[in-house]
Protein backbone atom coordinates (compact mmCIF):
# COMPACT_ATOMS: atom_id res chain seq x y z
CA UNK A 1 0.00 0.00 0.00
CA UNK A 2 1.59 3.33 -1.00
CA UNK A 3 2.40 5.78 1.73
CA UNK A 4 1.68 9.47 1.36
CA UNK A 5 3.38 12.26 3.27
CA UNK A 6 1.10 14.82 4.85
CA UNK A 7 3.87 17.42 4.74
CA UNK A 8 5.41 18.38 1.44
CA UNK A 9 9.01 19.41 1.97
CA UNK A 10 10.70 21.54 -0.63
CA UNK A 11 13.79 19.81 -1.97
CA UNK A 12 16.88 21.98 -2.39
CA UNK A 13 19.94 20.73 -4.29
CA UNK A 14 23.24 20.51 -2.48
CA UNK A 15 26.01 22.99 -3.41
CA UNK A 16 27.73 20.29 -5.50
CA UNK A 17 24.49 19.40 -7.30
CA UNK A 18 23.72 23.06 -7.97
CA UNK A 19 27.24 23.58 -9.33
CA UNK A 20 26.78 20.63 -11.70
CA UNK A 21 23.37 21.95 -12.80
CA UNK A 22 24.96 25.29 -13.67
CA UNK A 23 27.97 23.62 -15.31
CA UNK A 24 25.97 21.38 -17.66
CA UNK A 25 24.04 24.41 -18.95
CA UNK A 26 27.30 25.52 -20.58
CA UNK A 27 27.54 23.22 -23.60
CA UNK A 28 31.06 24.35 -24.48
CA UNK A 29 32.24 23.46 -20.97
CA UNK A 30 30.56 20.05 -21.27
CA UNK A 31 32.43 19.48 -24.54
CA UNK A 32 35.65 20.39 -22.72
CA UNK A 33 34.74 17.90 -19.98
CA UNK A 34 34.31 15.16 -22.58
CA UNK A 35 37.73 16.00 -24.01
CA UNK A 36 39.23 16.00 -20.52
CA UNK A 37 37.63 12.59 -19.83
CA UNK A 38 39.02 11.25 -23.12
CA UNK A 39 42.54 12.35 -22.19
CA UNK A 40 42.13 10.84 -18.72
CA UNK A 41 41.07 7.50 -20.25
CA UNK A 42 44.14 7.56 -22.51
CA UNK A 43 46.34 8.27 -19.49
CA UNK A 44 44.92 5.36 -17.48
CA UNK A 45 44.59 2.74 -20.23
CA UNK A 46 47.59 3.80 -22.31
CA UNK A 47 49.27 0.33 -22.56
CA UNK A 48 46.01 -1.20 -23.80
CA UNK A 49 45.35 1.49 -26.43
CA UNK A 50 48.81 1.83 -27.99
CA UNK A 51 49.25 -0.62 -30.90
CA UNK A 52 53.08 -0.66 -30.71
CA UNK A 53 55.91 0.00 -28.30
CA UNK A 54 56.58 3.76 -28.57
CA UNK A 55 60.35 3.24 -28.80
CA UNK A 56 60.31 0.22 -31.13
CA UNK A 57 62.23 1.06 -34.32
CA UNK A 58 61.25 -0.60 -37.61
CA UNK A 59 63.94 -0.01 -40.20
CA UNK A 60 61.68 -1.03 -43.08
CA UNK A 61 58.92 1.43 -42.11
CA UNK A 62 60.68 4.78 -42.15
CA UNK A 63 58.53 7.91 -42.66
CA UNK A 64 55.33 6.11 -43.64
CA UNK A 65 52.53 8.69 -44.13
CA UNK A 66 49.30 8.53 -42.07
CA UNK A 67 46.38 6.36 -43.14
CA UNK A 68 44.49 9.25 -44.79
CA UNK A 69 47.40 9.90 -47.14
CA UNK A 70 47.27 8.04 -50.51
CA UNK A 71 50.65 6.45 -49.73
CA UNK A 72 49.70 5.53 -46.16
CA UNK A 73 48.36 2.30 -44.69
CA UNK A 74 46.18 1.06 -41.84
CA UNK A 75 49.06 -0.63 -40.03
CA UNK A 76 50.34 2.74 -38.84
CA UNK A 77 47.28 5.02 -38.62
CA UNK A 78 49.32 8.12 -37.75
CA UNK A 79 52.35 7.08 -39.79
CA UNK A 80 55.91 6.62 -38.58
CA UNK A 81 58.83 8.93 -37.83
CA UNK A 82 62.42 9.02 -39.12
CA UNK A 83 63.35 5.99 -36.98
CA UNK A 84 60.35 3.89 -37.96
CA UNK A 85 58.52 4.38 -34.65
CA UNK A 86 54.72 4.39 -34.69
CA UNK A 87 53.51 7.97 -34.23
CA UNK A 88 50.10 6.95 -32.83
CA UNK A 89 51.73 4.93 -30.05
CA UNK A 90 54.13 7.75 -29.27
CA UNK A 91 51.30 10.32 -29.15
CA UNK A 92 49.29 8.08 -26.79
CA UNK A 93 52.27 7.57 -24.48
CA UNK A 94 53.13 11.26 -24.84
CA UNK A 95 49.66 12.25 -23.63
CA UNK A 96 50.08 9.89 -20.71
CA UNK A 97 53.48 11.30 -19.78
CA UNK A 98 52.62 14.98 -20.24
CA UNK A 99 49.17 14.84 -18.65
CA UNK A 100 50.03 12.32 -15.94
CA UNK A 101 53.14 14.16 -14.79
CA UNK A 102 51.28 17.48 -14.84
CA UNK A 103 48.49 16.03 -12.71
CA UNK A 104 51.01 14.72 -10.19
CA UNK A 105 52.84 18.05 -10.04
CA UNK A 106 49.61 19.96 -9.48
CA UNK A 107 48.67 17.67 -6.56
CA UNK A 108 52.09 18.11 -4.96
CA UNK A 109 52.05 21.88 -5.50
CA UNK A 110 48.52 22.08 -4.08
CA UNK A 111 49.44 20.25 -0.87
CA UNK A 112 52.55 22.34 -0.26
CA UNK A 113 50.98 25.60 -1.44
CA UNK A 114 47.87 25.24 0.72
CA UNK A 115 50.02 24.47 3.78
CA UNK A 116 52.32 27.45 3.27
CA UNK A 117 49.40 29.69 2.28
CA UNK A 118 47.57 28.73 5.47
CA UNK A 119 50.67 29.61 7.46
CA UNK A 120 50.86 33.00 5.74
CA UNK A 121 47.14 33.68 6.14
CA UNK A 122 46.80 32.62 9.76
CA UNK A 123 49.99 34.23 11.05
CA UNK A 124 50.60 37.83 12.05
CA UNK A 125 53.57 40.09 12.63
CA UNK A 126 57.04 39.74 11.12
CA UNK A 127 56.53 36.17 9.94
CA UNK A 128 53.36 37.10 8.07
CA UNK A 129 54.97 40.18 6.53
CA UNK A 130 58.01 38.19 5.36
CA UNK A 131 55.91 35.43 3.79
CA UNK A 132 53.54 37.86 2.10
CA UNK A 133 56.24 40.06 0.61
CA UNK A 134 58.22 37.04 -0.57
CA UNK A 135 55.11 35.56 -2.13
CA UNK A 136 54.21 38.80 -3.92
CA UNK A 137 57.74 39.00 -5.33
CA UNK A 138 57.64 35.45 -6.66
CA UNK A 139 54.18 35.97 -8.15
CA UNK A 140 55.59 38.69 -10.43
CA UNK A 141 57.88 36.14 -12.18
CA UNK A 142 56.36 33.83 -14.87
CA UNK A 143 56.31 30.16 -13.90
CA UNK A 144 58.24 29.08 -16.99
CA UNK A 145 61.04 31.54 -16.19
CA UNK A 146 61.19 30.22 -12.61
CA UNK A 147 61.40 26.66 -13.96
CA UNK A 148 64.20 27.59 -16.37
CA UNK A 149 66.17 29.25 -13.56
CA UNK A 150 65.81 26.18 -11.34
CA UNK A 151 66.83 23.85 -14.19
CA UNK A 152 69.86 26.07 -14.85
CA UNK A 153 70.90 25.30 -11.27
CA UNK A 154 69.92 21.61 -11.10
CA UNK A 155 70.66 20.69 -14.71
CA UNK A 156 68.40 19.47 -17.56
CA UNK A 157 66.33 16.30 -17.30
CA UNK A 158 62.77 15.15 -16.72
CA UNK A 159 63.08 14.76 -12.94
CA UNK A 160 64.69 18.17 -12.50
CA UNK A 161 62.05 19.78 -14.72
CA UNK A 162 59.34 18.17 -12.56
CA UNK A 163 60.88 19.66 -9.41
CA UNK A 164 61.23 23.03 -11.13
CA UNK A 165 57.61 23.18 -12.30
CA UNK A 166 56.27 22.01 -8.93
CA UNK A 167 58.25 24.73 -7.14
CA UNK A 168 57.04 27.29 -9.69
CA UNK A 169 53.37 26.33 -9.15
CA UNK A 170 53.46 26.47 -5.35
CA UNK A 171 53.25 30.31 -5.11
CA UNK A 172 49.97 30.31 -7.05
CA UNK A 173 48.27 28.05 -4.51
CA UNK A 174 49.89 30.00 -1.66
CA UNK A 175 48.52 33.27 -3.00
CA UNK A 176 44.98 31.97 -3.48
CA UNK A 177 44.96 30.23 -0.09
CA UNK A 178 46.29 33.28 1.73
CA UNK A 179 43.72 35.62 0.16
CA UNK A 180 40.89 33.18 0.84
CA UNK A 181 41.86 32.77 4.50
CA UNK A 182 42.22 36.52 5.02
CA UNK A 183 38.72 36.98 3.59
CA UNK A 184 37.20 34.20 5.68
CA UNK A 185 38.76 35.35 8.95
CA UNK A 186 36.55 38.43 8.91
CA UNK A 187 33.32 36.41 8.82
CA UNK A 188 31.03 35.72 11.74
CA UNK A 189 31.35 31.95 11.83
CA UNK A 190 35.11 32.27 12.34
CA UNK A 191 34.51 34.76 15.15
CA UNK A 192 32.09 32.28 16.74
CA UNK A 193 34.73 29.54 16.54
CA UNK A 194 37.28 31.83 18.20
CA UNK A 195 34.82 32.64 21.01
CA UNK A 196 34.38 28.91 21.56
CA UNK A 197 38.11 28.64 22.20
CA UNK A 198 39.11 27.00 18.92
CA UNK A 199 42.81 27.09 18.04
CA UNK A 200 44.14 28.36 14.72
CA UNK A 201 44.75 24.79 13.55
CA UNK A 202 41.21 23.77 14.47
CA UNK A 203 39.74 26.84 12.74
CA UNK A 204 41.65 26.13 9.54
CA UNK A 205 40.96 22.37 9.41
CA UNK A 206 37.33 22.36 10.53
CA UNK A 207 36.03 25.78 9.46
CA UNK A 208 38.06 27.18 6.55
CA UNK A 209 39.40 24.13 4.71
CA UNK A 210 35.95 22.60 3.96
CA UNK A 211 34.98 25.85 2.20
CA UNK A 212 38.14 25.91 0.06
CA UNK A 213 37.24 22.92 -2.10
CA UNK A 214 35.65 24.87 -4.93
CA UNK A 215 38.42 27.46 -5.03
CA UNK A 216 41.07 24.74 -5.12
CA UNK A 217 39.32 22.87 -7.95
CA UNK A 218 39.24 25.98 -10.12
CA UNK A 219 42.84 26.87 -9.26
CA UNK A 220 43.95 23.29 -9.95
CA UNK A 221 42.51 23.37 -13.49
CA UNK A 222 44.39 26.59 -14.21
CA UNK A 223 47.59 25.18 -12.71
CA UNK A 224 47.17 21.98 -14.73
CA UNK A 225 47.12 23.89 -18.02
CA UNK A 226 50.19 25.89 -16.95
CA UNK A 227 51.99 22.70 -15.93
CA UNK A 228 51.27 20.99 -19.27
CA UNK A 229 52.47 24.02 -21.19
CA UNK A 230 55.64 24.32 -19.10
CA UNK A 231 56.53 20.62 -19.39
CA UNK A 232 56.06 20.73 -23.15
CA UNK A 233 58.02 23.97 -23.44
CA UNK A 234 60.93 22.59 -21.41
CA UNK A 235 60.91 19.41 -23.48
CA UNK A 236 60.90 21.49 -26.67
CA UNK A 237 63.87 23.50 -25.38
CA UNK A 238 65.68 20.21 -24.54
CA UNK A 239 65.70 21.16 -20.86
CA UNK A 240 63.08 18.62 -19.77
CA UNK A 241 62.40 15.15 -21.14
CA UNK A 242 65.25 13.92 -23.34
CA UNK A 243 65.20 11.68 -26.42
CA UNK A 244 63.99 8.99 -26.99
CA UNK A 245 61.24 9.97 -24.54
CA UNK A 246 57.72 10.13 -25.99
CA UNK A 247 56.85 13.38 -24.17
CA UNK A 248 54.92 15.71 -26.50
CA UNK A 249 57.37 18.61 -26.29
CA UNK A 250 60.32 16.32 -26.99
CA UNK A 251 58.42 14.82 -29.95
CA UNK A 252 57.89 18.29 -31.41
CA UNK A 253 61.57 19.17 -31.33
CA UNK A 254 62.47 15.80 -32.91
CA UNK A 255 60.00 16.36 -35.75
CA UNK A 256 61.27 19.84 -36.64
CA UNK A 257 64.25 18.44 -38.56
CA UNK A 258 61.98 16.49 -40.93
CA UNK A 259 58.95 18.80 -40.86
CA UNK A 260 59.10 19.51 -44.61
CA UNK A 261 59.08 15.86 -45.67
CA UNK A 262 57.05 14.42 -42.76
CA UNK A 263 54.80 17.17 -41.34
CA UNK A 264 52.65 14.63 -39.47
CA UNK A 265 55.48 14.05 -36.98
CA UNK A 266 54.92 17.53 -35.51
CA UNK A 267 51.28 18.17 -36.52
CA UNK A 268 49.82 15.20 -34.63
CA UNK A 269 51.66 15.73 -31.31
CA UNK A 270 50.85 19.43 -31.62
CA UNK A 271 47.15 18.67 -32.15
CA UNK A 272 47.16 16.41 -29.08
CA UNK A 273 48.73 19.18 -27.02
CA UNK A 274 46.23 21.77 -28.29
CA UNK A 275 43.30 19.46 -27.54
CA UNK A 276 44.62 18.90 -24.04
CA UNK A 277 45.01 22.61 -23.35
CA UNK A 278 41.62 23.58 -24.81
CA UNK A 279 39.77 20.88 -22.85
CA UNK A 280 41.32 21.87 -19.53
CA UNK A 281 40.75 25.59 -20.09
CA UNK A 282 37.12 25.02 -21.08
CA UNK A 283 36.53 22.96 -17.93
CA UNK A 284 38.18 25.63 -15.80
CA UNK A 285 36.12 28.43 -17.34
CA UNK A 286 32.94 26.38 -16.96
CA UNK A 287 33.67 25.72 -13.29
CA UNK A 288 34.31 29.40 -12.61
CA UNK A 289 31.06 30.41 -14.32
CA UNK A 290 29.08 27.72 -12.48
CA UNK A 291 30.47 28.74 -9.10
CA UNK A 292 29.84 32.41 -9.84
CA UNK A 293 26.23 31.73 -10.82
CA UNK A 294 25.70 29.56 -7.75
CA UNK A 295 26.96 32.28 -5.44
CA UNK A 296 24.73 34.87 -7.13
CA UNK A 297 21.69 32.71 -6.42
Amino acid sequence: MPQYSLYQEEQHPSPLQYTWMEFKENHIAVAGLLGFTFILIITIFCPLLAPFDPNMQQIGDLLIPPAWDPNGGITHLFGTDALGRDVLSRVIYGCRMTFGISLLLVLVAMLLGVGLGALAGMSRGVRSSFLNHTLDSIQAIPTLLIAIIIIAILGPGLVNSMWAIALALIPQFMHQTRDFIRHELSKEYIMAAKLDGATKFHIFVHSILPNMGEMLVVQATLALSVSILDISALGFLKLGAQAPSSELGAMLVEGIEIAYIAPWTIALPGCALVLMMISINLVGDGLRSALRNRLLH
